[in-house]
């Protein structure tokens, strides 16, 4: 059974599942994190949605590269969650499969290529009290507890 973080899903309301690639960036005693600033200021692990047809290791590298500028090497799973959350940006109620990454942040190729995106630096510990949703604090919590 796949854990469920964040609000229980509506009842009547219909949810499109949308599996997606996020990863942990430990360098250097930090954490690299994302920072979206529309609708609101939002710090997220870097990542998103795969792409129909997308293997979840191609589509990591691709959002953290679009998100923060980074290249990444070695991505090994950590784990799986699910949030179910409705998403302006695409109009859609979406059941969010969350697949979890940690990854080596090998260097900055330039600026993020998504708009109102920055890529932020920060200790594990002040990530797992402030990223923007329930999975992402607990993965990086035990992050944070292993460094």
């Amino acid at each position: 059974m796949i854990r469920r973080f964040g609000e229980t899903p509506q009842k009547g309301q219909t949810y499109r599942r949308r599996p997606g690639a996020y990863a942990l960036l430990p360098r250097d005693g930090k954490l690299l994190v994302t920072c979206q600033y529309d609708p609101d200021p939002d710090i997220q692990l870097p990542g998103g949605g795969i792409d129909p047809g997308e293997s979840p290791i191609p589509a990591l590298h691709r959002e953290v590269y679009e998100e923060t500028g980074w290249k990444i090497s070695t991505p090994r799973k950590l784990g799986v969650f699910r949030r179910f959350a409705y998403m302006p940006e695409y109009d859609l109620w979406a059941e969010k499969l969350c697949h979890i990454y940690v990854a080596r942040p090998l260097r900055q190729v330039g600026p993020p290529l998504e708009e109102d995106h920055e890529a932020l630096w920060m200790l594990p510990q002040e990530a797992a009290i402030r990223l923007g949703n329930a999975g992402d604090r607990h993965f990086a919590a035990q992050l944070a507890a292993r460094l």
